[in-house]
């Protein structure tokens, strides 16, 4: 069993910066896959990046490519995710959550191979 806790959400200016933290109880890395997930208000969750265990193979969606980035800290058996130069239309919670489904592998922003959620952090930019 995995449980994952987020951190580091907070209301922001547009052009701001913010790191957020995904703590895991439970070995993190022994699932194929993490990634970072965002709902908006009245929208459908949707992918944000992934990282593939262990390794330095990322992936993100086109809204967020160049200003987020997602990294694995072993030691802390964590998963961060620094957002650069945000957006008012990056508003939203963000879910950290975990794969123990291999097929994650050849599809890293499905969110139908994630199993273990955590509760979420708002994050929330001004114009």
């Amino acid at each position: 069993q995995v449980q994952l806790v987020e951190s580091g959400g907070g209301l922001v200016q547009a052009g701001g910066s913010l790191r957020l933290s995904c703590a895991a109880s439970g070995r993190i890395f022994s699932t194929w896959a993490t990634g970072w997930f965002r709902q908006a208000p009245g929208k459908e969750r949707e992918a944000v990046a992934a990282i593939k265990g262990r390794a330095t193979l990322t992936y993100y969606s086109d809204s967020v490519k160049g200003r987020f980035t997602i990294a694995a800290d072993a030691d802390r058996n964590m998963v961060t995710l620094q957002l650069n130069n945000l957006k008012p239309e990056d508003t939203a919670v963000y879910y950290c959550a975990a794969a123990s489904d291999v097929g994650v592998l050849s599809s890293p922003l499905e969110q139908e191979y994630y199993d273990y959620w955590g509760q979420g952090t708002q994050v929330s930019v001004s114009s």
